[in-house]
């Protein structure tokens, strides 16, 4: 119950952080709540989503993965066919549904989250064994991270590639091949940063954002701006200044920035404390659950949470390149909100067969 409480508890703050930020863009559209009501559509059918894997069954959950990991997997495909994929800021990562934008790559996460839990609770003690076990994980995972590239969306790699590496180290993978793997892929990331003009130009803001402060460095300077006005208990909520057409993005990838600006240091590592019990919790859980495939589900998905958080957060303080990432459970948005909430309803789910069992057991 306290997972799902911290959950609700990011919830709550991600509506009044969407309805705090928003209002300037919405003007566009004609209705200052725009993207409010849009907000509040997105949790119901996430509340559903979560619902609805929390009262699956998980054996039969178990049976239908390989053609969710597929479907996942098609629909990551078509973002790249022309005429379907709707391109953003240099990225084609959106297919238009008309009515909201689909994000096939937070499908994707889901899917081979799933699809690898099941492959390593299967193999056992043969993870162990790289030609066995690590090189067919390996393998369709680099076939997913290739597609994600060729978006291009490195964030979304960068988070793939760690939820992979945790299911990995979890399953009993050697630390010297997941080493290896690890210099690997970090070689990997470095040479597209450098061959991509994309990649480049945010990187080169990254490194140094005051050499083009106008341009490729604007986004990074408003962000920290933002959350250096903020102090220690900041402007109060609705009062951020940056929001007002200064900071792009200020209610998607950088509505963490507008948190900081708004609630000060004291909002931030409250919202922070609360996604770190969120791992803490799932990661006991995880260590409680005596199936393995569930226990490799729970790690899996406390990974990809985890991660996005931190590539996220560390986007907004400068410490990493703009990725184009949304904070779990705060940011405004469908897909990540959706595939996020569809995974808590999982873990939920296992915990309360765990609690089924012990209640049996006594």
């Amino acid at each position: 119950m306290v997972l799902l409480f911290v959950v609700l508890a990011l919830l709550s703050v991600g509506l009044v952080m969407v309805f705090s930020a928003t209002p300037s863009v919405a003007m566009r559209f004609g209705d200052v709540y725009y993207h409010v009501k849009r907000q509040v559509f997105f949790l119901l059918l996430s509340f559903l989503a979560m619902y609805l894997a929390y009262h699956i069954n998980l054996e039969t959950l178990k049976k239908w993965t390989p053609a969710i990991f597929l479907f996942s997997f098609g629909a990551l495909l078509l973002v790249l066919l022309p005429g379907i994929g709707k391109k953003v800021s240099g990225a084609t990562r959106w297919i238009d549904l008309f009515i909201f934008s689909f994000q096939p790559s937070e499908f994707a996460k889901l899917g081979l989250v799933l699809f690898l839990s099941l492959t390593l609770s299967n193999l056992k003690e043969r993870v162990a064994n790289f030609r066995q076990g690590v090189l067919p994980v390996m393998l369709i995972s680099l076939m997913v991270l290739a597609v994600v590239m060729l978006e291009p969306d490195l964030g979304t790699a960068l988070i793939i590639a760690a939820m992979v590496f945790m299911l990995l180290f979890v399953a009993g993978a050697s630390l010297w091949q997941l080493g290896g793997l690890f210099l690997l892929g970090a070689s990997g990331v470095a040479v597209l940063s450098v061959t991509s003009a994309y990649r480049l130009r945010r990187l080169v803001g990254y490194l140094d954002p005051w050499k083009d402060p106008l341009n490729v460095g604007f986004q990074v300077i408003q962000s920290l701006l933002a959350v250096g006005s903020g102090g220690l208990l900041g402007l109060g909520i609705g009062c951020s200044k940056q929001k007002f057409y200064y900071l792009p993005q200020q209610y998607t990838d950088f509505i963490f920035a507008v948190l900081c600006e708004e609630t000060g240091l004291l909002g931030a590592v409250f919202v922070l404390t609360l996604f770190f019990v969120f791992a803490a919790r799932g990661l006991r859980l995880a260590r409680r659950v005596s199936d393995r495939y569930q226990s490799l589900l729970v790690c899996g998905i406390v990974a990809w949470i985890t991660c996005q958080t931190l590539v996220n957060v560390f986007v907004v303080l400068g410490l990493l390149p703009a990725t184009g990432i949304p904070l779990p459970f705060v940011s405004y948005g469908g897909s990540s909100l959706l595939f996020s909430m569809f995974a808590v309803g999982l873990i939920l789910n296992i915990s309360a067969n765990l609690n089924q069992e012990a209640k049996r057991r006594a």
